[in-house]
């Protein structure tokens, strides 16, 4: 039997620590660090280039889930609970265009429920979520990927990372995946 899954793709601020979350969710069968949304003759970029904010990329996760075990409500309900949607190109002390907040849909259908689910924020007026089709896609580095799991008690990860991590096993315990 084969499963269906579906793909979305995120950003809100380093995918490190999106992806150090949706590593966790139950559901979620694959995620991949990686830039998007940039400009298409710099495709692919580097990180170097992505940091410098002159590029119009963005750093995201790329979900490949399962929608008969979580749905894109759920995952869209967990991605505006761990980052700040209100806040223009940066998260935290992250500041550039590489760090706002994106839904980058994969499908059309992605793209009423995502904006149901920003309406029933709390803050919703206040949201500046970028809502786009994924555009020039590629994975980050490989030293990028699954680097929160590598290197936990790096200062990024320690200071940054993991009180996201935290937040997200504390308040959406119902989505963890079992060890």
């Amino acid at each position: 039997m084969t499963t269906r899954t579906e793909t979305i793709t995120l950003g809100g601020g380093c995918f490190w620590c999106l992806e150090a979350v949706f590593d966790r969710v139950a559901g979620v069968l694959d995620v991949e660090s990686g830039y998007c949304n940039g400009r298409a003759e710099l495709h692919p970029p580097t990180y170097e280039q992505v940091c410098t904010g002159q590029t119009g990329f963005v750093e995201v996760v790329k979900l490949v889930f399962d929608p008969a075990q979580i749905g894109l409500r759920d995952l869209l309900v967990i991605f505006f609970g761990i980052h700040d949607p209100t806040s223009l190109n940066r998260q935290g002390n992250d500041v550039g265009t590489q760090y706002r907040s994106g839904i980058y849909w994969h499908d059309p259908a992605q793209v009423a429920l995502a904006r149901e689910v920003m309406a029933d924020l709390p803050n919703a007026t206040e949201v500046v979520t970028e809502l786009a089709p994924v555009a020039h896609y590629s994975a980050a580095e490989a030293y990028h990927q699954d680097y929160f799991l590598q290197h936990p008690n790096q200062g990024y990860c320690a200071f940054v990372v993991a009180p996201k991590l935290d937040k997200f096993l504390r308040v959406f315990a119902q989505h963890v995946r079992p060890d």
